[in-house]
């Protein structure tokens, strides 16, 4: 396995808790957040300041339009970025505190690593990682450990839509490659992601007049495509880690393994989940 898609194993989950943990539902309901997904697209564009739909659209890259503009502009009238910022890493915190306790051993060798990763990697056609990046540096640690997490899976995040925007593979198009290529469940990416049973019908069509898809199965074609994607999208993501010499990597490595195994126990974050992250063996 890649160096970068095996890191990205175990900051990923950390990350991911803001949208699993009832603590961070919690936190989105107490800041003035209307429902599940006002809470997501509100905490997750926060960085980038007061955004118009179209932005988050653009950079999220994988949610419907309507699933987007259900939540975006009137999340801003609710609480404002500013706040959003503060209130998720709190609420990441709290949730990592208490799924491992121990956390603060992580953050304390992970940390300087992470920042060191932040500060080397390449920041152009990266919207959502420079936001993050740019925030100010938190206080806590912990706090400090999931907003570096979240930067630097954000720069992964941002290299990947740009591979796909590439190849030429957009929104329903991309989770269909996904779901085919690991026989992943349908259903829970049309629930996930907000797209209708049409488009995801067209996506189906567009797939298979490219000669990529022939039913729920990936062709020859569409396997080379999908191991293209991927193995552009660890590359791109492997720049910023050759900062780090091979110890410190193993060492950064091995801290966050013991974060994400916690949380793997946990069961916060779910087996089957639309990330597409697996669970480390």
């Amino acid at each position: 396995m890649h160096k970068a898609r095996a890191l990205w194993c175990r900051y990923e989950p950390i990350h991911a808790v803001i949208y699993f943990s009832s603590h961070s539902l919690e936190a989105a309901a107490a800041a003035g957040l209307k429902g599940f997904w006002m809470g997501y697209f509100g905490f997750r564009a926060a960085p980038m300041g007061r955004v118009e739909p179209g932005v988050v659209e653009a950079s999220f890259a994988n949610f419907s339009v309507e699933r987007v503009r259900r939540a975006v502009p009137d999340v801003w009238d609710f609480a404002t970025p500013e706040q959003l910022v503060v209130v998720r890493r709190r609420a990441a915190a709290q949730a990592l505190r208490e799924i491992h306790p121990e956390i603060e051993t992580t953050a304390a060798i992970a940390n300087p690593l992470l920042q060191r990763v932040v500060d080397h990697a390449d920041g152009l056609a990266r919207p959502l990682f420079c936001a993050n990046a740019a925030l100010p540096r938190a206080e806590d640690p912990v706090e400090q450990l999931w907003q570096l997490c979240t930067a630097v899976r954000e720069h992964r995040g941002d290299g990947h839509v740009a591979v796909l925007a590439s190849e030429g593979v957009a929104g329903p198009e991309a989770h269909l490659l996904l779901i085919a290529d690991n026989a992943m469940d349908e259903e829970m990416f049309l629930r996930a992601r907000g797209f209708s049973a049409e488009q995801w019908s067209a996506a189906k069509v567009r797939l298979g007049a490219k000669g990529l898809l022939v039913g729920s199965k990936l062709t020859q074609n569409g396997k080379v495509l999908r191991s293209k994607i991927e193995s552009r999208t660890d590359h791109l993501a492997g720049h910023a880690l050759t900062v780090l010499d091979e110890e410190e990597h193993a060492r950064l490595h091995d801290a966050l393994e013991t974060t994400t195994r916690a949380i793997q126990s946990d069961g916060v974050l779910p087996v089957s989940n639309p990330i597409g992250v697996p669970p480390l063996s």
